[in-house]
């Protein structure tokens, strides 16, 4: 489904901005609010910074982004929704990659002890250092 049937099946008003904040994203998968803001600058520099902000979050409570938070970053946004997938980061250099669920459906992950609560979402950050940073760790 493209992004103007999904907006507007949601009751959203099409936008360029809204456009053009889901191509980056489809584009540039994992990047931050200020990756956004800079890319969508190049194709639409009147479009102001708190407008990109706003998408961002409007889209995100919509259920069309998802944002996660790694340590130590600023939050990163994806187009990769409702498929409970994780992330493997980079501590060297903050590459992100998708990492597929660990048995294949949401949640991926059994803790426990739920506490009485129905289990959703397991959110797993795998971090290490990425090929290309220990390649140049090693010359």
């Amino acid at each position: 489904m493209d992004h103007s049937t999904q907006m507007r099946d949601l009751g959203l008003r099409v936008t360029r901005g809204r456009l053009a904040v889901l191509e980056v994203l489809d584009r540039h998968p994992h990047s931050s609010a200020e990756d956004v803001v800079e890319e969508v600058h190049r194709d639409l520099p009147d479009v102001s910074i708190q407008s990109v902000y706003n998408v961002l979050n409007d889209l995100t409570e919509q259920g069309m982004l998802r944002r996660f938070t790694p340590p130590y970053s600023a939050a990163l946004y994806e187009t990769r929704v409702n498929d409970n997938h994780h992330h493997a980061m980079c501590t060297s250099c903050g590459r992100s990659e998708d990492v597929e669920c660990a048995v294949g459906h949401a949640p991926c992950l059994t803790p426990s002890n739920s506490h009485g609560m129905e289990i959703q979402l397991a959110d797993v950050l795998y971090q290490g250092i990425c090929q290309d940073c220990r390649k140049t760790d090693a010359a």
